[in-house]
């Protein structure tokens, strides 16, 4: 664990200083090729500094993640919507914004950084995911189990609309291309259309039974 020092500011802003150091090395270099003296050396501290904030290259790659998933985290309130077009009007707010964000290219970076890593460091993934994922996730079951509540959509479970949201939104694999480099990062544009997409998308998944 890195440790925490209260006597004044200066902790903070060399944390923050050998963080984005760290980062930037590790998009440089990839994660193995990256000596804890380089990020030293790209902060301008001493190697003693930054393992007094930091106990290892690892745990500054945790925090790299941790910091940038923190970010990824949308508003989590979602209104509570009246009728079927606010519904939709909310799916589509939520679905354009979580794409714009989770496309942006340090987002994607972040990604990738967590796969390379993942066989032997499994608990950076799960943070990302945690962060990021799952609140998602959560945030939207718990729209749809109010909307269920209220007439809004079908039956079904609320967690696997949540899920099957998320895949509409990343519909083509635009998740994995843009971990590629194959695409270009969406415009507003078309974030809003694949959002408005998945919104009719979904309701025609979980229609409301006919009497």
């Amino acid at each position: 664990m890195p440790r925490t020092r209260q006597t004044d500011d200066q902790p903070v802003t060399l944390r923050r200083r050998i963080l984005r150091a760290a980062f930037e090395e590790f998009m440089q270099r990839g994660y193995a090729g990256t000596s804890t003296l380089d990020i030293a050396s790209r902060a301008k501290v001493s190697k003693r500094d930054l393992y007094a904030e930091f106990g290892s290259k690892h745990a500054m790659l945790e925090a790299c993640i941790a910091e940038r998933a923190e970010r990824m985290r949308l508003p989590l309130q979602l209104p509570a919507p009246r009728d079927r077009d606010g519904l939709v009007t909310t799916l589509m707010t939520f679905g354009a914004t979580l794409l714009r964000e989770a496309a942006r290219p340090e987002v994607i970076a972040v990604y990738r950084l967590a796969i390379g890593e993942a066989e032997h460091s499994p608990d950076i993934a799960r943070t990302l995911d945690t962060l990021g994922r799952a609140q998602t996730r959560q945030a939207l079951s718990r729209l749809f189990v109010h909307s269920q509540s209220v007439g809004l959509i079908g039956p079904g479970n609320a967690g696997d609309m949540a899920e099957d949201f998320i895949a509409l939104l990343w519909r083509g694999n635009l998740l994995m291309r843009l971990q590629l480099g194959t695409v270009a990062v969406p415009s507003a544009k078309e974030c809003e259309r694949r959002a408005e997409n998945a919104a009719h998308s979904l309701l025609k998944l979980y229609p409301i039974p006919t009497a």
